[in-house]
């Protein structure tokens, strides 16, 4: 089967290797998940799932096999992959490989997607960034993981993520990062009555060039804000729609590009 390539964003910082970020638009799925909704864990049907992650894994020019994601949890850990999981995926939120051949895939639908590279070293990452996730450290444990399978120089891109204008939280959500460390209190604006606006790719950003990391690249890509083209839970729950698609971000080894899709 010819399958096309669904539409895709790329970032600038890496161009060394092959990878993607890709929206709701390219897919089989109907309704609600329309059109590339590549959650196994949605409600959307299987059959679709599969169909729409295959059309990902062929942009790469992979089998879906070699699509690797895992089961994420909203936690710091994270994991090395050398081949396609035997069994279950492990409950972790980021992912390190040194194997050409291997796409590491994360599922979004507002959190961060962030995609790591370097691509001198043979060395690669990925992590799902929600709030939690960052707060409590996966970025700095994707990039310690890759550092001891010998990058040097990693560079950083933050894929379609719920942005500061679409992300309003209550004050004891504001308080929970200031407890942290009061310099967080950096990354809320005010919003209305109490309300405040919190920067999530600011805030991943800030964490990624605190590890060393100083090539990062945020695409300017707000799901929330983008219904047409991006999945986002947090529209879906205002729409009360009752579940929502994911969005698939994948990164691997190898210096050809994905098909042609946005830049």
């Amino acid at each position: 089967m010819i399958r096309t390539a669904p539409p895709h964003w790329r970032a600038n910082t890496l161009a060394g290797v092959r990878h993607g970020f890709f929206g709701r638009e390219g897919g089989v799925s109907t309704g609600i998940y329309a059109s590339l909704n590549a959650g196994t864990g949605s409600r959307d049907d299987p059959k679709a799932v599969a169909e729409n992650r295959a059309r990902i894994a062929a942009s790469i020019n992979i089998a879906p096999s070699h699509l690797i994601g895992v089961h994420q949890v909203h936690s710091p850990e994270a994991v090395f992959v050398a081949m396609p999981w035997a069994g279950e995926r492990p409950h972790a939120d980021a992912l390190v490989t040194t194997t050409p051949g291997l796409a590491l895939s994360i599922l979004t639908a507002d959190c961060a997607p962030v995609l790591f590279a370097d691509a001198s070293a043979g060395v690669i990452g990925a992590a799902h960034a929600g709030w939690k996730g960052a707060l409590s450290g996966v970025l700095e444990a994707c990039v310690a993981l890759m550092r001891k399978h010998g990058a040097r120089d990693i560079a950083a891109a933050i894929g379609p993520c719920i942005h500061q204008a679409s992300y309003e939280v209550g004050p004891e959500f504001m308080e929970r990062f200031v407890a942290a460390d009061s310099g967080h209190g950096r990354f809320f604006k005010a919003g209305k009555g109490d309300r405040r606006l919190f920067d999530l790719p600011g805030f991943c950003a800030a964490r990624l060039r605190a590890t060393g990391v100083e090539r990062v690249e945020t695409l300017p890509l707000d799901t929330y804000a983008l219904p047409a083209r991006l999945h986002s839970h947090r529209r879906s729950v205002h729409e009360e729609l009752g579940d929502y698609g994911r969005n698939c971000s994948a990164v691997m080894l190898g210096p050809s590009p994905l098909h042609e899709g946005r830049a």
